[in-house]
């Protein structure tokens, strides 16, 4: 088993969203980074842990836990022309962008960026390395232990 940093604006699809959605599922659309698609295709399984993270947003930061429930299969708003993630230059026979479902596992107590620096077990973190744009980053088993055993509270 695997573990995700998974970067969504809460004005597209928030915790409270994933949690509402049907059956708690999600596809994590709209992904247009080569090493983030990358990680999707080719690394991520069912079953992995997702930590799912507010971004661009007044706080960013952890506001729950998700785990992944597909394989990838191509995102189909590469596809549409009224999408903000239309790609001209997608087909259907070569799709570029991919994607996985998420499902909802728990809402949490917002972990913010300044909680997250707090704690030395997390200097590490790809989240917290200046620079890092990355919408997916991989999340250490320490990493996951650590934010699931002594920073999670329940919202």
């Amino acid at each position: 088993m695997r573990y995700w940093l998974m970067k969504s604006e809460p004005d597209e699809a928030s915790i409270d969203d994933l949690a509402r959605a049907p059956q708690r599922i999600l596809p994590w659309t709209g992904v247009r980074n080569y090493q983030a698609r990358n990680f999707m295709r080719d690394t991520m399984q069912v079953g992995d842990g997702v930590l799912f993270y507010h971004s661009s947003c007044p706080e960013p930061g952890i506001a729950g836990f998700a785990e992944v429930a597909s394989m990838a299969y191509p995102d189909p708003t590469q596809f549409d022309p009224r999408s903000p993630y239309f790609d001209p230059k997608a087909t259907h026979e070569t799709p570029r962008w991919q994607l996985v479902d998420v499902v909802f596992k728990q809402k949490i107590a917002l972990l913010s960026l300044a909680v997250l620096h707090a704690h030395p077990a997390l200097a590490q973190m790809q989240v917290l390395a200046r620079g890092n744009r990355l919408s997916i980053t991989p999340v250490t088993p320490a990493e996951w232990r650590y934010i699931t055993q002594q920073l999670a509270v329940p919202a």
